[in-house]
């Protein structure tokens, strides 16, 4: 198999490891960064090359090779707070861009950005005013990535993020722990994991360059709390959660809106669960 390019990987864990399984199966050459020496070994079993260390700490890259084509900053915070945010996110772009000057970055930020509480339509075009401290740590790190990356560097702004043995939502309800807030017509968006894979696997397809910028990946059906759980009630056979009062305490902000994903679709993606019906259909079978 021809080596088409070289990519790095930051943060090659749930979304990470998914997006270098299919660059390897299409020929590219992936080196995944991790921090513990468990996962490296994880890497090598896929046939993936490791690279251990603390993204914000400049040492850690010293000794990086510098031949890579595109660099994907796909790192989680780990649960963290703000702190865990400025070190993964903010410190990891600015060493990215500082050590490998030139190269493209493609960088996975969140819809959390938006702050709209009004339930309105949100594009790329829309007001970015995060109300939360790690919200605005992540703008920052857009804001870096765009101006100091490589040529067509672009943001990724994830929705809600679910997939296999991955999602609050279907947890939560599964356990009987989920609550319906307020009137339940709350918007949720989200987006299954292989299809946010799929999104960054367009943007490093040779030939067919994703131009720069920013883009929403979220799937094609914002839905209210009511509508997902009706669903989940109705497939399950389990009761519908209790509706209790409104919880604005949270690291992504309380916010109200619908995530629109169409100016990635007009790119060519095609999200393969358009909504959490088909993506949450597998998790549910015996």
């Amino acid at each position: 198999m021809v080596t088409r390019q070289k990519v790095l990987i930051l943060g090659c864990g749930y979304l990470g490891l998914r997006l270098a399984a299919e660059l390897r199966r299409e020929g590219d050459a992936v080196t995944g960064w991790v921090r513990s020496a468990e996962s490296a070994e994880a890497l090598v079993k896929e046939g993936i090359t490791p690279w251990t260390g603390d993204l914000a700490e400049a040492s850690a890259w010293t000794e990086l090779p510098r031949d890579f084509d595109a660099v994907v900053h796909c790192a989680s915070s780990g649960r963290g707070g703000v702190e865990a945010y400025r070190s993964v996110y903010r410190e990891g772009v600015r060493q990215a861009v500082r050590h490998l000057p030139g190269t493209r970055l493609l960088f996975v930020s969140s819809t959390s950005v938006y702050g709209q509480e009004d339930g309105s339509v949100v594009t790329e075009e829309s007001l970015a005013a995060p109300t939360t401290e790690t919200g605005k740590v992540l703008r920052e790190a857009e804001e870096l990535a765009l101006a100091e990356g490589g040529p067509d560097s672009a943001v990724f702004r994830l929705a809600g993020i679910y997939g296999p043995e991955r999602g609050v939502l279907l947890r939560k309800f599964l356990a009987g722990e989920a609550v319906i807030e307020g009137d339940g017509k709350r918007w949720i968006n989200q987006i299954h994991r292989d299809d946010a894979a799929g999104a960054l696997r367009r943007a490093l397809e040779p030939g067919t360059p994703l131009p720069g910028g920013i883009y929403n990946v979220a799937d094609d059906e914002a839905v209210t709390y009511l509508t997902y759980y009706s669903w989940l009630a109705a497939q399950t056979g389990k009761a519908m959660p209790p509706f209790g009062p409104v919880n604005r305490e949270r690291k992504r902000g309380w916010t109200h809106k619908r995530v629109a994903n169409a100016k990635l679709r007009a790119t060519g993606w095609v999200p393969r669960f358009p909504t959490f019906r088909e993506g949450l259909s597998p998790e549910l079978r015996p």
